[in-house]
């Protein structure tokens, strides 16, 4: 019975031994954060900026990895095929989550199905700036110069399908304005335009565009959000001039893949939300240009199903398509 005994007792251990070693508290190993841009732009800072705090936080390195393409589709759908356990996770803007299924027939992930949201970590308000060749004293000026003179006036933008893109043809479609699109390859050299004279106006974010604005190259003329910016307080909102429906920002969220473990994902949200909210780290955001958030989980993914349905309306109404 002895020798029968040590057997049971050194199989009790090995269970005991493995099952301890498989319930490591997360994260135990380091964390791969997928950017879907090139490294420089603002959801790249506000990766670094967070990661480097949810470093110190959780005792494990967190590692930005970049794969800019296919406005976004190349990182959401790597990420999507990786394996649910918390250890790769997505920056995911509002193309990522909204706008390519409404752009796009044919798509190769499902936001809804394939990825799983964990918090909203900051908001990159829209505003409609005014280059030199603009000729507005205004936000009510330009536009009633463009209304007089339909499809004469062009705009540029990020790119099609950016957030910039879709703002502005969301003022358009709240003002009845006719103006031509001019797609960009990123928000720095429509600015350069836009500073220069080849363009008259553009949508941008203050994170983009904020050395141009403090320089005095282009001018804000209105912000498409739910009060003034605090780097911007004497720029009104679209509400403030009588255009109502004007809201629109670029929003960022953590996502993982689909089937995360509600575990991983709430000490994901709570220390992400933690990171954020650290006061060093929060006056660093908004010094960028970024209104930090970091929602709870069900916040987000109630945010993500009224923002699908305003922008799919918008992009379906317009005959929007990137295909």
């Amino acid at each position: 019975m002895k020798p029968i005994a040590s057997a049971l007792l050194a199989g009790l251990t090995l269970t005991l031994a493995s099952g301890a070693a498989l319930a490591q508290a997360y994260p135990s190993k380091p964390i791969r954060w997928v950017v879907p841009y090139p490294a420089g732009g603002g959801s790249d800072f506000l990766a670094r900026t967070i990661g480097q705090q949810l470093t110190t936080q959780v005792g494990q390195t967190v590692l930005v990895d970049n794969k800019p393409g296919a406005n976004t589709a190349i990182a959401a759908s790597e990420v999507a095929r990786c394996a649910p356990d918390g250890y790769t996770v997505l920056s995911a803007d509002n193309g990522t989550m909204t706008f390519n299924t409404a752009l796009y027939s044919k798509l190769s992930y499902n936001p809804d199905k394939d990825l799983t949201p964990i918090t909203l970590m900051g908001r990159f308000p829209m505003i409609l700036v005014a280059g030199p060749s603009a000729d507005a004293k205004s936000a009510k000026d330009f536009l009633a110069k463009a209304k007089a003179a339909p499809g004469k006036i062009s705009y540029g933008s990020a790119g099609a399908g950016s957030p910039h893109h879709l703002a502005m043809e969301m003022l358009k479609s709240r003002t009845g304005v006719h103006m031509v699109h001019i797609p960009y390859r990123g928000a720095a050299p429509a600015l350069a335009d836009l500073a220069g004279g080849q363009i008259p106006v553009m949508m941008v974010d203050m994170a983009a565009g904020a050395a141009f604005i403090k320089s005095g190259k282009i001018r804000p003329l209105a912000v498409a959000n739910d009060k003034r910016l605090p780097q911007l307080p004497d720029v009104p909102t679209f509400d403030e001039l009588g255009i109502k429906g004007v809201e629109s920002a670029a929003l960022v969220g953590l996502v993982g893949p689909a089937a995360l473990p509600a575990d991983v994902k709430a000490t994901l949200q709570k220390q992400v939300a933690a990171a954020i909210h650290t006061p060093a780290i929060s006056q660093k955001l908004i010094e960028f240009g970024v209104e930090p958030v970091g929602s709870s989980s069900a916040d987000y993914a109630a945010l993500l199903k009224s923002e699908n349905a305003r922008w799919h309306k918008l992009i379906k109404d317009l005959k929007i398509t990137l295909d």
